[in-house]
């Protein structure tokens, strides 16, 4: 199974020489595209320090988890940010080679001004099916429940969603408003006391919006760090498989050495290598998915 990458700790720290090989010429720069989340948990930092430390300019772009997958995967980038794994069912995503670098929190996300501070998990889930659809059910005021949610099935945060919570990952969600990224879920209620949304906790806590506690468990760095908090994922680099560029491998390396940890975890998100328990859980929660049948449907094939 495809998650099974994750019990390969030395991957992230030695197994990079799967790329190993005659290195190709350097230019002076790095492309980077992918996660927005990815690129406000750490990327952003991370990337000054290196060019601080070496001078090799890193550009930054977003587009979401398949766009940095894919195009990693091509070679139209150096190196792509992602928050969900890549599928190995699609030629397109096959030749992704994923570094797993930190660890992401999904967070419930409304409005500043909303009374509501917890969330349980089925209430979650009865948001999305379109069951609870009042904020007087969550013990808020008597207003409708105005849910945000991405376009499409193959965004980091989508899949994730649908994996955990629904174990379908054709799962439809009863939205009030769909929008094209995550950024535009954040801002949406942060100008709506109505608003509800799902989004990662690195870019949460960067916008002026409410975070709810979920099961009575805040999103805390240590309680996504021991695995309290029950909904995270993996944020990873990605490069193309086989790849041999010298400057590639050399920044891969840096971000997962002691010190490019270190500056992830001034960012308040958790170093991959600093919570490997998670990892087991996570292979418990993949289990509980395939038991119900969510690696058995068509929603890799959709956009």
């Amino acid at each position: 199974m495809k998650h099974f990458q994750f019990l390969c700790v030395l991957t992230v720290l030695f197994g990079l020489s799967a790329v190993a090989g005659a290195s190709e010429p350097q230019n002076t720069d790095i492309n980077w595209a992918g996660c927005g989340i990815t690129k406000k948990a750490f990327m952003a930092e991370l990337a000054k320090s290196y060019e601080a430390k070496t001078g090799i300019h890193i550009s930054l772009s977003g587009g979401g988890a398949t766009k940095g997958i894919r195009n990693a995967a091509a070679g139209n980038i150096d190196i792509g940010g992602a928050c969900r794994t890549s599928l190995d069912s699609l030629d397109i995503e096959r030749n992704a080679h994923q570094i797993p670098v930190a660890w992401d929190a999904l967070v419930v996300v409304t409005n500043k001004n909303n009374l509501v501070d917890n969330i349980t998990f089925d209430q979650l889930k009865q948001v999305y099916l379109g069951n609870i659809t009042n904020w007087k059910e969550l013990g808020g005021n008597d207003a409708p429940i105005e849910l945000y949610v991405r376009r499409g099935k193959m965004s980091g945060v989508g899949r994730t969603l649908r994996e955990l919570v629904f174990n379908n990952f054709d799962q439809e969600f009863k939205a009030t408003y769909v929008v094209k990224s995550s950024g535009p879920v954040e801002k949406g209620v942060m100008g709506n006391i109505n608003g509800l949304g799902v989004t990662g906790i690195s870019s949460a806590k960067k916008r002026d919006i409410k975070i709810l506690k979920l099961n009575d468990h805040e999103p805390s760095y240590e309680k996504i760090r021991n695995g309290d908090y029950v909904l995270y994922r993996p944020l990873y680099l990605v490069t193309k498989r086989g790849s041999t560029d010298q400057k590639i491998r050399d920044f891969i390396r840096y971000a997962v050495s002691q010190e490019g940890q270190e500056i992830i975890r001034q960012q308040g998100t958790v170093p991959y290598t600093e919570a490997m328990a998670l990892v087991m859980k996570q292979l418990d929660q993949y289990e509980r998915a395939s038991r119900s049948g969510a690696y058995r449907t068509s929603a890799d094939s959709q956009i």
